[in-house]
């Protein structure tokens, strides 16, 4: 009976610490969003900010 107390113990105390570990992680989660969220929107204003000049990716190299 005494060694199934500290199986029950023991799993009682792993289930805690990794509840503590979801809980931390689904705060960081959030964070980073807000985060993505920010530079997405910060990405957007530059872009329309933009003279619409011809995008460097798109323009011919200067031999053709």
């Amino acid at each position: 009976m005494t060694e199934i107390e500290e199986k029950l113990a023991h799993l009682i105390r792993t289930v805690d610490d990794l509840s503590d570990v979801i809980a931390r992680q689904d705060r960081e989660i959030d964070r980073l969003r807000l985060r993505v969220e920010m530079l997405l929107a910060r990405e957007a204003a530059r872009q329309a900010e933009t003279d619409g000049g011809v995008i460097l990716a798109d323009e011919r190299p200067p031999h053709y």
